[in-house]
């Protein structure tokens, strides 16, 4: 009996190529308890259940998204205590448009910057050897 739920389970290597997440992170994963595995062969790797290969891939989807491990656990913790926890993400996704948001008005306000530094880029006559760069001192960043 014992070695027909074995059969079931999935070597990490087996998990690794079903999943095409490497083994690496998924000892990391497994160390941060994103996943568990099932126990451990004589030999022992680790087994997984093959529901392992879900459970990886939703956390692959929620990091492409921008949430971070930290909150991938969070999500996790909800849906290992029997709830689903899509009232969670959605909440964790609206603040990540805002976080989105932010950084967009960051890196349009930096473009300007540049391009207003390019525009009066004009290599000083008077230039030494004392100043690693005069224009750019003369355009002092935000």
């Amino acid at each position: 009996m014992l070695l027909a739920q074995e059969q079931k389970l999935l070597l990490i290597g087996q998990l690794a190529r079903e999943s095409g997440i490497p083994i690496k992170t998924i000892r990391y994963y497994e160390d941060l308890g994103l996943i568990a595995s099932s126990g451990r062969t004589e030999g022992q790797y680790r087994l997984f259940k093959p529901d392992a290969i879900d459970r990886l891939a939703f956390i692959k989807t929620i990091q492409k998204l921008g949430l971070s491990l930290q909150e991938v656990a969070g999500v996790l913790q909800i849906y290992d205590s029997g709830k689903i926890p899509c009232d969670e993400i959605k909440q964790q996704l609206e603040h990540q448009i805002c976080e989105i948001d932010r950084r967009i008005a960051e890196l349009v306000s930096l473009r300007a910057e540049i391009d207003n530094m390019l525009n009066d880029w004009t290599p000083s006559e008077k230039a030494t050897t004392i100043e690693i760069c005069p224009i750019l001192k003369k355009h002092k960043t935000k």
